[in-house]
């Protein structure tokens, strides 16, 4: 019996079996996914055909920025749970389709004859059909990966070490998308020693870069859960990639 003028405190997510949770408003949701999206398209559209070079080490511009959206996806998933999470990984996902598909009809359009610009356009949004299957395909395994492993983490360590499950499930999305994604693009049109040093090099770049913004996932965790009164415990979840119920 609680003790008197207290009232005990539910544990958060628990539903009656047999029966469905009301669903709820939250304040920061939309605004997390639209971050996402954001960071989605921006590192695939703007980033990924510039090759930089700092201090001797060559690499995709992208990739720096990239890894924000497995941030975002750690927010979401720990925060959230991963059904939430899956209808913003597929809200991504139907982005990149269409910017993907935007780029090529653009494109194919005829330019006018007094427009010098076609080659500068088909250099930057040109990506051959190959890869940009590399990376929708790499999208979509990665990402699903990187929530599942982190929904899984969070229930066997009960919620504690969040860097253990942000970190954890980065090294297997990240090895998902990069071994899905590199081998599929590449394979056979660079040499397969190259293919697999720019695949692994670019891999721990990645990691890594996610291990430093380890504060800021905290930070951001840590403010959503306060401020929506949520901590989701996937013990229930249908965890298929095939579905938007949350």
């Amino acid at each position: 019996m609680a003790a008197a003028g207290r009232i005990p405190k539910p544990e958060m997510n628990q539903t009656p079996p047999g029966s469905r949770a009301t669903p709820r408003g939250y304040r920061y949701y939309d605004l997390v996914m639209a971050a996402f999206v954001t960071v989605l398209l921006c590192a695939n559209l703007i980033g990924a055909a510039k090759v930089a070079q700092v201090g001797g080490f060559t690499f995709g511009a992208g990739v720096l920025f990239f890894p924000i959206s497995y941030v975002f996806g750690d927010v979401l998933t720990e925060v959230y749970g991963y059904a939430r999470a899956r209808k913003v990984v597929w809200a991504g996902f139907g982005a990149l389709a269409f910017a993907s598909f935007m780029s090529w009809a653009t494109l194919a359009f005829p330019p006018a004859p007094d427009w010098p610009h076609q080659a500068a356009y088909e250099t930057v949004f040109g990506g051959t059909p190959r890869i940009v299957l590399a990376s929708l395909v790499a999208y979509f395994c990665g990402e699903f990966c990187n929530s599942y492993v982190l929904a899984k983490m969070k229930l066997a360590t009960g919620g504690r070490l969040l860097w253990s499950r942000t970190i954890g499930s980065t090294i297997v999305g990240e090895a998902v998308d990069s071994v899905v994604f590199y081998p599929l693009a590449f394979l056979g049109a660079w040499e397969t020693d190259l293919v697999v040093r720019v695949m692994v090099s670019n891999y721990l770049l990645k990691v890594v870069w996610e291990a430093v913004m380890t504060p800021f996932t905290y930070r951001v965790v840590n403010f959503l859960k306060r401020a929506e009164s949520e901590d989701f415990f996937d013990r229930s979840t249908n965890f298929t990639p095939f579905s938007l119920e949350t």
